[in-house]
């Protein structure tokens, strides 16, 4: 079992940026993809990055070039840095561990002035 633990989500102006950290318990960590995800009201959760094992990424075409996923698996973290953010970032975030299914309880991020 693992339990996944999200933190970094605040109010930002656009244009500002932010840092969110998911840090896992349990082990294997280091085995898995990790994925951030992203839930506007009234819409889908939906992919923002994933990061494999082997360091591979994946973003979101909304996300290209302004957010940047990494991982740390001495500290069992995957990170999100996000930059020049938007209105439409606005979202509630939430961190995956593919290789148990397992959510984090997600962290607010809001883009407003």
């Amino acid at each position: 079992q693992v339990q996944l633990v999200e933190s970094g989500g605040g109010l930002v102006q656009p244009g500002g940026s932010l840092r969110l950290s998911c840090t896992a318990s349990g082990s294997f960590f280091s085995l898995y993809t990790m994925g951030w995800y992203r839930q506007a009201p009234g819409k889908q959760r939906e992919l923002v990055a994933s990061i494999t094992d082997g360091y591979r990424t994946n973003y979101a075409d909304s996300v290209k070039g302004r957010f940047t996923i990494s991982r740390d698996n001495v500290k069992k973290t995957v990170y999100l840095q996000m930059s020049s953010l938007k209105p439409e970032d606005t979202a509630v975030y939430y961190c995956k561990h593919y290789g148990l299914s397992a959510w984090g309880q997600g962290t607010q991020v809001t883009v407003s002035l």
